[in-house]
Formats: structure tokens, sequence, C-alpha cells
């Protein structure tokens, strides 16, 4: 059996490593890389080759591979060209007016998206999700602290004392509990905000403050936050906006599985904020907790 990997035309991951390919060969398969396939992520072709793959032009991929392993969602080129029978396993999850299943369909192939697992304790050895997430909520700290125009601790100087930065998280899933593990090791007072009580002690925990905001569905579906009222939303939205413009850096990482991303931080509030505050937004995939946001 065939296991093989394109170059991903935008995103800079490749969907295996030597590590994971010397482990495939050694349980018999054979894996083809597109040549250059993991550059971009600091994987040259003789790093794979040395782990037992075989590089390969992407015409003879497309015709021979039994499994297709991707990052983001193939072309209609990359669908089109598989072979009969194939099976394509994607990280992110395909757009649902792309018509990428059709033409798996009607090509006889088959797609699964590892995006698309439930977030549960089960199916946690397989949740690329939470991985990516952690990351995100990271680089969301480094980011808005490379923008924000003074420091994140509180600095004492012989000129005087700058107090720290405040931030404010909205969402404390997995990306948003390591942005406030981030903010605070880089000496930031940090504030959090979820629609699950039960975070309130993780939060806490972290050694940020948890804003409450009563009346909220703490319901979750596989591991995400529930859509919540109308009524509780303009609730949420005013004591937050409180909360936003005493805030420096403000990140947002609220999202509804298969809805659009709930608006936190609306005109009245970006406009209520600090000159030179940074908001780091998240969920600008699924359409952004801000209401400027573009994806």
């Amino acid at each position: 059996m065939i296991i093989s990997v394109l170059k991903e035309s935008q995103d800079p991951r490749v969907a295996l490593i030597p590590k994971t390919v010397a482990k495939l060969v050694k349980e018999g398969y054979s894996v083809w890389m597109e040549s250059n396939a993991g550059a971009r992520a600091f994987f040259t072709d003789e790093a794979f080759q040395e782990a037992g793959a075989s590089v390969h032009s992407r015409a003879d991929i497309l015709k021979e591979s039994d499994i297709l392993l991707c990052i983001a969602p193939p072309d209609k080129e990359v669908a089109e060209g598989l072979k009969s029978g194939a099976i394509t396993i994607l990280v992110e999850s395909p757009d649902p007016n792309s018509g990428l299943a059709d033409t798996l369909t009607s090509n006889s192939t088959k797609g699964f998206s590892l995006y698309d697992l439930p977030r549960t304790t089960r199916a946690q050895a397989m949740d690329v999700l939470s991985s990516m997430a952690n990351i995100a909520g990271y680089r969301a700290v480094l980011i808005a602290a490379s923008h924000l125009p003074r420091y994140f601790p509180l600095l004492m100087t012989a000129a005087g004392t700058i107090p720290p930065a405040r931030v404010l998280v909205l969402g404390a899933g997995v990306a948003g509990l390591q942005a406030i593990a981030t903010a605070r090791r880089l000496g930031a007072r940090v504030e959090a905000f979820d629609v699950r009580a039960a975070t309130k002690e993780e939060v806490e925990s972290l050694g940020a403050k948890f804003v409450e905001v009563e009346g909220a569905d703490d319901n979750q579906t596989s591991g995400y936050a529930k859509e919540q009222s109308k009524e509780f939303l303009d609730r949420q939205r005013a004591v937050i906006r409180e909360h936003i413009a005493m805030a420096d850096v403000v990140i947002t990482t609220a999202q509804v599985r298969g809805r659009k991303a709930p608006i936190l931080v609306d005109e009245e509030a970006l406009g209520n904020m600090k000159s030179g505050a940074v908001i780091v937004d998240l969920a600008a995939s699924s359409g952004g907790n801000c209401v400027r946001t573009e994806d």
C-alpha cells in the first residue's frame, strides 16, 4: 500500500514527518513524498529518504497513491487526479460549498477530515485540533506582545514604576488557557471569560481572574461551547465591553462548532478601547469574534 504526501499550496506544515515515515515503513507501507513537501516545515527530501520514503512527481503520486495525506483540503485538480478507490485524509475541514465531496464521490474515492473528530477523551489520541490550538494560544500572546507599544510585565526603574499590561482572553478552551498561561509568564495581569462555568477553576489555577456573566447555557457539544440565547449574549456583551475598555490586549478564541463565531467585540467596544490596544482574533476562520475581523 502506498501512502503519499503532496506539497501544500499555502500551508507551511507537512502531513508526515521523517519520524512518522520511519514507523510506517517499518509496518510495511511504502511512503511517497512530493519533492520539497516538507521544506517549509524544515524537513528536507534527504531526511525523508533516510527515513525510508521515496520522492516522486505529483503526477505519479496521484496515479499510484492508495492513501493521500493532506493538511488543507485538496483542490479540484488533485481530487480529480486520484486513482479510483483512493482515500484522502485531511487535517482541516473542507468548505461545504467547495464541491470536494462530490468530486471525490464521482471519482470513486473517499475523504476523511480529522477536524471533525469529536473532542472527547476517547478521541484524544487523534485530536489534532487541540495540539494546534495550544500553539495558536501561545503564538497569539507573542504576536500581541510584539505589537503592543508597552511592556507586558511590571517594571520598576529609577525613573518610576510601569504597571503590568492588562490582557483579556475571551474563551477559555485549549487556545485560551494557553494564552492565559503565556501572558502570565510574560508578567501581564490577565482576565478571562468563558460561558462554561467549569472553566473558572482552570482559569484561576493559571493565575487569571475569571469574568462571570450569569445565565449561560452550560451544556457542551463534543468539548465545544453551546450557542447561547440572545438575552444572554446581550448581557455578555455589556459586561465584556467594560473589561475590553480597560484592556491593553484582547485575545479572542470563542467558537461554536458548526456555526459562525459569536461577535464579542462590537463597534461600541472597539470605540471604547485604549489607544494602541491590540486585538488578536483566533476565531477569524469561522467569522471572527471581532466585528472588524477579516480572515
